[in-house]
């Protein structure tokens, strides 16, 4: 199912929930037939036997609407519920130490069909619960085995975001821009006259541990899903190698990003930088960042849009955003029953109560349950405008990177030295990093 199918069912539901809204007065959480087993969470009255939740998060910038939503649940059903929200980039280190405590999270996130393999002793089968029969759709659940292991929760797209009005004071259109080479004329006039216009191309592109995903995660994604295209299948487990093939295209968006920023490629490995301000306060044009920022940047730049990774691969006028997800909720098999029934009880409420609903997809961008509001999310709706123009959409491949944090983190090194000093030699060794690392770490994953 593609995103444009998803936005279309996310509308037809909430229509749905308007229509038969008068019907109860319950905020449609209370009577479900969820049905007989205890575990099964069937959005009773919140009760939930005395357990309690403990919801270990993932996305540090929807904190602020979870600790909200925890205390509504509160209020509403007297139930305990715990949001702790793991520091950008430390989530499986945050989730294997919260494992190891006597309270550990009842609720928590695999992002891919790996994770799931390596907790598979802790995540529950969800397949006839309540809150999974409200999806709408099935394609980015992820399974291991016979077990649904984990639901996603929500829809995201990546790509460049871009502030149509500073472009349009360069003397451009946003519209214009169909591939990399118009891209490229863009961004470098820019560039070159900052000074006249009062505004860069790129925001910094640091490489520190709050931003670097966004490049070594985010925007590598192209290089992944470029070689399943050519192969003509989508992954659904990580290969055992990857021939870098298109990592070409991968150096020609980054090096347009780094050379033509508010920040010297030199001084990008400590970070310190803030790019979402940058572009908020309109002093670039240009940024990299995914749909989760949208409300955040149209309160400063309502007319800001998402374009494809433009990076010079054939036919790149018909490339759409990068949509996917790697937020997927999993029920902590080893937690109480009472603990279970109280986290599956709450999933429920999040995605059948209409404030609750508005809450999150206000901070996600869209949630694939039946019962969810219409998602206002600008950026994901540039997304299914590409899709139903008949342009392929990017899926997120790089979800497989293999050990993704040792993976991730030489990257990270070798990108560096190349900010530092971009030559030949050390794009070699981001070359090796990217391809001969996938390899090593495929191999450390996989062992034994």
């Amino acid at each position: 199912m593609k995103l444009k199918k998803v936005l279309a069912l996310a509308m037809a539901a909430a229509m749905a929930g308007c229509f038969f809204a008068g019907c109860s007065d319950n905020g449609g959480g209370s009577d479900s037939s969820g049905g007989g087993a205890s575990n099964t969470g069937a959005g009773d009255d919140g009760n939930s036997g005395g357990g309690s939740v403990y919801w270990l998060n993932f996305k540090p910038e929807a904190d602020k609407t979870l600790q909200e939503i925890a205390k509504k649940y509160k209020e509403e059903k007297k139930v305990d519920v715990k949001v702790l929200t793991a520091a950008s980039g430390t989530y499986d280190q945050q989730l294997s130490a919260e494992m190891e405590k006597s309270d550990a999270p009842t609720l928590f996130v695999v992002g891919n069909p790996a994770k799931a393999k390596q907790w598979s002793s802790y995540t529950l089968d969800l397949k006839d619960t309540a809150v999974a029969k409200e999806l709408n759709t099935d394609e980015y659940n992820i399974y291991d085995g016979d077990k649904l292991a984990a639901i996603g929760y929500c829809y995201e797209c990546y790509g460049i975001i871009v502030n149509p009005t500073l472009v349009e004071q360069a003397g451009h259109k946003v519209e214009d821009i169909k591939n990399f080479e118009t891209l490229k004329t863009v961004v470098e006039d820019i560039h070159s006259r900052a000074s006249e216009l009062g505004f860069d191309a790129f925001t910094s592109c640091d490489m520190d541990g709050d931003s670097s995903w966004r490049f070594t995660g985010h925007m590598a994604n192209l290089e992944y899903y470029y070689e399943e295209k050519e192969a003509g299948s989508t992954w659904t487990e990580a290969p055992a190698t990857i021939t870098g093939k298109y990592l070409p295209n991968f150096k020609n968006l980054y090096d347009l990003c780094i050379n033509n920023s508010l920040t010297d490629p030199k001084d990008l490995a400590t970070g310190g930088h803030d790019p979402a301000n940058e572009f908020k306060e309109g002093k670039a044009a240009f940024t990299v960042q995914g749909s989760w920022e949208y409300s955040s940047y149209a309160e400063k730049v309502p007319d800001a849009k998402m374009i494809p990774y433009y990076c010079g691969v054939n036919g790149e006028e018909k490339a759409g955003l990068n949509c996917g997800t790697e937020n997927c909720w999993a029920v902590n098999a080893k937690a109480s029953e009472e603990n279970q029934k109280a986290t599956l009880d709450f999933m429920y409420w999040c995605v059948t109560d209409q404030s609750a609903s508005e809450m999150l997809v206000e901070a996600f961008g869209i949630m694939p349950f039946k019962q969810a509001v219409e998602s206002t999310n600008g950026f994901l709706k540039d997304a299914a405008a590409l899709e139903a123009n008949g342009n392929y959409v990017m899926d997120w491949a790089t979800n497989y990177q293999p050990n993704v944090d040792e993976y991730r983190k030489a990257l990270v090194s070798a990108l560096n030295a190349y900010c530092a000093d971009q030559s030949d030699a050390n794009w070699d060794q981001v070359k090796a990093a990217f391809v001969d690392g996938w390899a090593t770490q495929y191999a450390a994953a996989n062992a034994g």
